[in-house]
């Protein structure tokens, strides 16, 4: 499993997070993550806005109705996870 430093558009707190996933959605990267390498945890979705200066930008997805249609596609991706809301 990937282990990826984000850094906040402030520049100066990071967080690491576990990429369990990453697909594509109409057209738009996402990333399903985690904080926590192994059980359960929290994981977020995040979804790729643009890149700059070669380093991709995230951020996570809120929207109720894009939230559940990306979490369905990772469910069919990761047949062993189930992501409640």
């Amino acid at each position: 499993m990937d282990r990826v430093q984000f850094t906040f558009t402030d520049g100066e707190e990071s967080v690491e997070f576990f990429v369990l996933e990453q697909t594509k959605v109409g057209g738009n990267s996402y990333l399903l993550v985690t904080e926590e390498e192994q059980g359960d945890s929290e994981c977020f979705i995040l979804k790729e806005l643009e890149e700059v200066d070669g380093e991709d930008i995230y951020d996570i997805v809120e929207d109720e109705v894009e939230l559940q249609a990306v979490s369905k596609v990772f469910e069919e991706l990761l047949e062993d996870i189930n992501i409640e809301m």
